[in-house]
């Protein structure tokens, strides 16, 4: 068995770098995450509330999914709606003479995606509640009173479900599995991507950094390009700080997916009472997911090493998907912010 073969690594990075194409070509306009809506209800009277509906588009097209509230809910005013580069907002304002908890929100049409709905409803007395609505269950009961157990739940779920759709975040980690070749330094490495970004989501959702959304992607995308070329340069019999010491290089280039991360722990809205909890639940989401994927790579690397011999040629073919798929994802981002 070949030296390529006996990689694998290199076996999973071919087999993600084809996975990434397909996908990149079906869903290029949402290529780094699959975004949630997101329903924010606040009290601001006796038995009055804002309502803020923001719905996200795919390839300009507005999410088909309708917002429906039980009887004892009236919509007072009809709704004002501006539409942003990534999703339409929707501001109107309902009335719940009974108050809130025991009503039913329902989203009418979710069951026919695969987004999910951040729900967020803060009472007059400063009690919140956040609550992850999925395509299997449409619908939710306001609660009067959300548990640590419940906030932790949501938020560990959505970490996951952040990083397995967060397709750049997951290419960057298996192009790093392409250049490390030891089990040992792959640990290493993968270790300091962890802490990189655990710092910057930390910081970035407390408030302590902040850097545009923009720029943080496109140097996202542009760090899993610099990635692929290293692997070229490895194959090529070259040198350099990301073939020597990757660990130095997935720690800096995780400080960049951290701020990565906390965009989008920003779209979901963090219940004011729990930030830390909220936090740390969803950076544990975060790492368990990434963990799920780096174990499913490896277990199909197993059953493919068993079956098949890979030629070395293989490792640059899947270098170069690697760059061109995030040399896509860096013009497509440059356009979006800058243009």
């Amino acid at each position: 068995m070949s030296r390529a073969a006996r990689s694998c690594p290199a076996v999973a990075g071919l087999l993600l770098a084809l996975v990434m194409a397909v996908l990149a070509m079906a869903g290029a306009a949402s290529a780094h995450e699959v975004r949630p809506a997101y329903l924010q209800i606040d009290q601001i009277g006796h038995s009055r509330f804002s309502v803020l509906w923001r719905t996200p588009l795919f390839s300009g097209i507005r999410l088909p999914v309708v917002v429906r509230y039980s009887d004892g809910i009236k919509q007072v005013t009809q709704p004002s709606e501006r539409e942003l580069s990534d999703s339409i907002v929707e501001r109107s304002m309902i009335e719940a003479p009974d108050g809130l908890p025991g009503q039913r929100i329902s989203f009418v049409g979710l069951q026919a995606t695969i987004t999910d709905v951040m729900v967020r409803v803060k009472l007059e007395d400063g009690t919140a509640s956040t609550t992850l609505v999925r395509p299997s269950q449409p619908w939710m009961d306001i609660q009067a009173r959300q548990s640590s157990l419940e906030v932790m739940k949501v938020f560990v779920l959505s970490g996951i479900e952040h990083i397995l759709f967060g397709f750049d975040h997951l290419l960057f980690v298996a192009a790093l599995m392409l250049i490390v070749r030891r089990w040992g330094m792959l640990l290493k490495t993968v270790t300091a991507f962890t802490v990189a970004h655990s710092i910057t989501l930390t910081c970035a959702t407390l408030g302590w950094i902040t850097l545009a959304s923009g720029p943080v992607e496109i140097m996202i995308a542009f760090s899993i390009v610099l990635v692929g070329a290293e692997i070229i340069r490895m194959e090529r019999g070259g040198t350099s700080l990301a073939i020597e010491w990757p660990w130095i290089v997935a720690f800096f280039f995780g400080l960049l997916h951290g701020f990565g991360f906390a965009g989008a722990l920003a779209d979901f809205g963090l219940p004011q009472g729990d930030i830390p909890l909220a936090l740390f639940s969803f950076n544990v989401g975060v790492e368990l997911g990434q963990l799920m994927f780096i174990a499913s790579l490896l277990l199909v690397v197993h059953l493919v090493r068993r079956v098949i011999e890979i030629p070395r040629s293989a490792i640059v073919t899947a270098a170069y998907a690697i760059g061109i798929i995030s040399a896509f994802w860096c013009i497509e981002r440059l356009h979006s912010t800058f243009l």
